[in-house]
């Protein structure tokens, strides 16, 4: 498998811990509301709900060991799972800073610092990704008969165990190596300040076509390299006291996405549809108004940027470069909110009675202009360089062009995907993230990319030679698993 393809595996296994953050924000953001100074002093309910979501929030490298080793196990059964968390303990526990000293031989003050972050998403990633390795080579093997119960899935905790011992005494040799470079990485961006803000969110809107944003998302969101930017900004005022967070900083990876997609975003879908053709205005419409309003409440914009990343790709760049002004501003200005899911009204609202949120009714002003800046940027460009963006397309006859299949019968729909894609004998992995199927086919020239946008995707994103992207948006894993259980997955 080439590398851009095994990163695409990587990358929706991830999506699986990804997923549940979104019950620690909602948890932590409304027990902030119902007590913002105290977080939870005044309040046991709030105390009950700030407790329950850093549960989730405070063990994530648990959760990635878990989530990517089932992710990205071949038919996601739970022994996979099971090895990932085996695994994580058998690391965590050998590297912990005391075993270190104990096995090395030396006084604890001289254990590297690294080892003291050795819980961490970068290593729970590292795990499951080896798990699921071994799962994969091993669930179906058979021992001889005086050692059957172990064969299978059963021998797959028992070898994960012994390959991690390997990997601690290897990790102890070289965590520190990397732990130093991600930290020096981070801390260069970070001393950078407003304007390291602003060069990672460019990179991160960069990145969204392959779906690798996630791993430069971990170094400044999570624990990494000390940054930690989401699970700071959801402590709140815990944090504050922990020394873990200061007002006006942290936040800043997170805040000036909201202007982007609550207003940036929808003004660029209002420019699409003001640039389409007459004929084509009312299927354009319901395209960008769904795609629109997605973006604006829940701060899931990959449907509206795939509608214009690959037929107009001077537009996304324009995109990546306003988005990383936006994140400069709201982090110069320290007009700051944070998010659990992404940056729509929903967090928005939840995190506006963090004691970390500072100004963050800003952050609507600097949208309004972002939503003005988004609208005529993208007429005047999309008019002077004559863009086929939805509703422009030459060579077709638009007019009588198919529109999405949302409300058609997901079985059906799944049924003519796979036609679309080759049919079922040609498809030997299908998964799914949030947006996105996630394929590896065995002739990826045979598919119909006219028929599947047909059909209602967004977009197809080609990754080496036998893997395929195709941008479903919020429906995506409900049409692979209907897809999985057509071609008997």
């Amino acid at each position: 498998m080439n590398i851009l393809g095994y990163l695409q595996k990587i990358g929706r296994a991830l999506m699986v811990p990804v997923a549940v953050l979104p019950a620690a924000a909602i948890m932590m953001g409304i027990g902030y509301w119902i007590d913002p100074v105290a977080w939870g002093g005044n309040s046991a309910l709030a105390a009950f709900l700030i407790k329950a979501g850093a549960a989730i929030i405070d063990n994530m490298s648990w959760l990635f060991a878990v989530g990517v080793a089932y992710g990205m196990s071949k038919d996601k059964d739970g022994a996979a799972a099971l090895a990932g968390l085996v695994g994580f303990f058998v690391v965590k526990t050998l590297l912990d800073p005391g075993a270190v000293a104990q096995i090395r031989s030396i006084p604890l003050e001289e254990v590297p610092a690294a080892f003291g972050k050795i819980q961490n998403q970068f290593v729970g990633i590292l795990v499951g990704v080896l798990t699921a390795e071994i799962y994969n080579r091993f669930s179906h093997v058979e021992l001889h008969k005086a050692l059957a119960f172990f064969s299978g899935k059963r021998l797959v905790p028992i070898i994960t165990s012994l390959v991690m011992i390997v990997v601690s005494f290897i990790l102890m040799a070289v965590w520190p190596v990397i732990y130093n470079g991600l930290v020096s990485f981070g801390e260069g961006i970070q001393g950078l300040g407003s304007t390291g803000a602003g060069i990672y969110a460019f990179f991160n809107r960069l990145l969204i076509p392959v779906g690798l944003h996630h791993a430069l998302n971990s170094v400044f969101w999570f624990d990494v390299a000390g940054i930690n930017d989401i699970p700071n900004f959801l402590g709140g005022a815990k944090s504050i006291a922990e020394g873990t967070a200061t007002v006006g900083v942290t936040g800043m990876y997170q805040a000036g996405f909201f202007p982007i997609m609550m207003f940036g975003l929808p003004g660029a879908a209002l420019a699409i549809y003001h640039a389409a053709k007459p004929e084509n205005k009312e299927r354009v419409a319901s395209i960008m108004i769904a795609a629109g309003f997605a973006s604006f409440f829940t701060g899931v914009t990959e449907p509206l940027e795939f509608s214009f990343m690959f037929v107009a790709p001077v537009l996304y760049v324009i995109h990546a470069l306003l988005t990383g002004i936006s994140v400069f501003i709201a982090a110069n200005m320290e007009w700051i909110a944070g998010f659990g899911f992404s940056a729509g009204l929903v967090d928005m609202v939840l995190s506006s009675r963090n004691p970390l949120a500072k100004d963050w009714y800003m952050l609507i002003l600097q949208g309004l202009v972002f939503f003005a800046i988004y609208y005529f940027v993208f007429r005047a460009v999309i008019a002077k360089f004559d863009l086929a963006t939805p509703g422009r397309e030459e060579g077709q006859d638009d007019a009588g062009a198919a529109a999405p299949e949302a409300s058609a019968d997901k079985r059906e729909l799944a049924q003519k995907y796979l036609a679309a894609l080759g049919g079922a004998d040609n498809l030997t992995v299908i998964d799914a993230c949030i947006t996105r199927l996630r394929l590896t086919l065995k002739d990826r020239s045979v598919i119909d990319e006219a028929e599947l946008k047909g059909l209602g995707a967004m977009g197809v994103v080609k990754l080496g030679d036998n893997n395929l992207q195709v941008i479903l948006g919020p429906q995506a894993e409900i049409v692979a698993g209907e897809m999985k259980s057509i071609a008997g997955q």
